[in-house]
């Protein structure tokens, strides 16, 4: 996936900030808010690592889970075109829509 790091299995979403000339990570999937800055890839990878040991510090003293749980479930809106469009394609392939969407997504994404 671009513009993301993966640390310790934790994931972060890596942006460029203008503003202080420096590299930005934020990591995702967490239930609460942990980031780190540096100006090459080496050192968001070690300043990510002292962020995310700091937060999984805190998430164990607080008994708290460090990852989101996520239900499997979400909506979408999209055109009345599109979703028919979709649905023609599902349809093709002998699908459910939400069969043919998870695979499109497991394609994109993993």
């Amino acid at each position: 996936m671009r513009n993301t790091m993966e640390i310790n299995g934790y994931k972060a979403v890596i942006q460029f900030d203008p503003d202080i000339d420096m590299f930005r990570g934020e990591y995702i999937g967490l239930n609460g808010g942990a980031d780190f800055y540096a100006r090459d890839v080496a050192g968001l990878r070690k300043e990510g690592e002292a962020s995310l040991k700091v937060f999984l510090e805190m998430c164990e003293e607080d008994g708290v889970e460090p990852r989101k749980w996520y239900s499997g479930r979400f909506n979408l809106r999209i055109s009345p075109e599109l979703h028919a469009s979709a649905a023609a394609a599902a349809a093709a392939e002998g699908k459910s829509l939400n069969q043919w969407i998870a695979g499109a997504l497991a394609t994109i994404l993993l």
